[in-house]
């Protein structure tokens, strides 16, 4: 069949705007729903072919429980409007920027029960710390928030490690978080609540552990070795 070239032109015309109109497949496989729910917003982002459906759920759900708190509890300012991207090309667990949280979806197939992941990188948003330093104490804090109000630790087989002395409040994470609980319940029952703040207000120095419980961090850490029940 012959066409002519003014056909030829209307009709490439035609499939030009088609193109227009309908985004690429990558596009499309990206999935984004925006939920709103009394004041706060989640953009959620799924670039995995696979994320179960419970799973999303439970990151959904989880987020609009655990983040209203954590701004309530310390920092009242934060950001109302949170994404979550769960990526396939992200290799770690999970990693916060700014209001974005980016999740790896392997890590839920293997461990579907770690929905707290969410109660720690939320916590980080909330933070908002201008500076990462001490970052033990940043990412302990994040733990301490996920040991205090996490949805479903247990579910997970998320647990605080007892103190053993190879330890040091340096270390971060659970075992920095223990500390700080029991700082809580021995020294400063507000200790983290103003931690937090000095961290964001940028006015964090080594002298605030004295300054909250007439003792430095290091006697304070020796006098947890020696006695650390909660």
């Amino acid at each position: 069949m012959v066409y002519s070239i003014k056909g030829l032109k209307r009709t490439m015309g035609i499939l030009c705007l088609s193109a227009s109109l309908f985004p690429a497949t990558t596009r499309a496989q990206d999935k984004t729903e925006t939920i709103s729910r009394k004041g706060y917003t989640l953009v959620f982002t799924d670039k995995s072919p696979d994320l179960d459906s419970t799973v999303k759920a439970r990151l959904i759900s989880t987020f609009f429980t655990v983040y209203p708190a954590e701004a309530k509890k310390y920092n009242k300012n934060t950001v109302k409007k949170v994404e979550f991207v769960v990526d396939p090309a992200y290799d770690g667990v999970a990693a916060t920027s700014g209001s974005v949280i980016t999740y790896n979806p392997e890590w839920f197939r293997k461990h579907p029960g770690d929905i707290d992941v969410v109660t720690h990188e939320a916590m980080h948003v909330v933070q908002a710390y201008p500076e990462y330093n001490p970052g033990w104490l940043t990412e302990g804090i994040a733990d301490y928030v996920r040991a205090t109000m996490g949805v479903d630790n247990p579910g997970a087989n998320w647990t605080l490690p007892a103190y053993n002395e190879k330890q040091s409040y340096k270390n971060a994470y659970r075992i920095t978080a223990r500390f700080l609980i029991w700082l809580e319940k021995h020294k400063n029952k507000d200790m983290v609540v103003k931690l937090d703040k000095a961290m964001r207000t940028n006015t964090y120095t080594d002298g605030i552990w004295k300054e909250l419980t007439g003792k430095t961090v290091d006697e304070l850490w020796s006098e947890y070795g020696a006695n650390p029940v909660l």
